[in-house]
């Protein structure tokens, strides 16, 4: 059971919502506008609101639905922190557009919301905090992606391995950010 709900998880998680909405509202692909990011923060650049809040719905629905689904299968609690960091992956390396994504925030904001409610919601106020004083996306999941370790650790010991190797993928995909937020040139809303 745990190898299917990974596999459908990946499977999930490769549709990537950016690219679904832009295609059928006749807006141009996110990964070629933009920041290049399929993801709800470039949307709302190219789009607006709505098309950004559907893209963050629909990418936090499916890290959360194969975390439940494992969960509900019976699968122990390190094993549905892989089934979610599966569906991150597909996120990431979608299967259905060429293995170019996006950066995986809210897929993994949806995986922890299924695994462990509490860490989800101080990442998002993490997340808002630091967007609400900077006007930096990447930089507010920068701050709120490894800040949720600590609990987890503490509180969730046994998802431990998956999330961290979730954060190193967020944090790995937000490389080029990085470099743009040292040298000043990060994009500010």
């Amino acid at each position: 059971m745990f190898w299917l709900l990974a596999v459908l998880a990946y499977l999930l998680g490769s549709l990537s919502f950016a690219i679904l909405l832009s295609r059928l509202t006749g807006m141009p692909d996110p990964r070629m506008s933009g920041s290049g990011n399929a993801g709800a923060t470039n949307m709302l650049r190219l789009a607006g609101k709505k098309l950004a809040i559907l893209t963050l719905l629909g990418d936090l629905c499916k890290g959360m639905l194969p975390v439940i689904l494992a969960a509900l299968a019976g699968l122990s609690l390190q094993q549905q922190a892989w089934v979610g960091l599966c569906a991150v992956t597909g996120h990431l390396f979608p299967v259905y557009f060429r293995f170019r994504g996006g950066k995986g925030v809210a897929t993994a904001a949806g995986v922890l919301l299924a695994l462990y409610p509490p860490a989800a919601a101080l990442a998002a106020c993490a997340w808002l905090l630091t967007f609400y004083l900077t006007r930096t996306s990447s930089l507010a999941a920068l701050i709120a992606t490894p800040l949720v370790l600590p609990l987890l650790a503490w509180q969730r010991p046994a998802a431990l391995l998956p999330m961290s190797m979730l954060t190193l993928l967020i944090v790995w995909r937000h490389r080029s950010n990085l470099r743009d937020l040292l040298a000043g040139r990060e994009r500010h809303f």
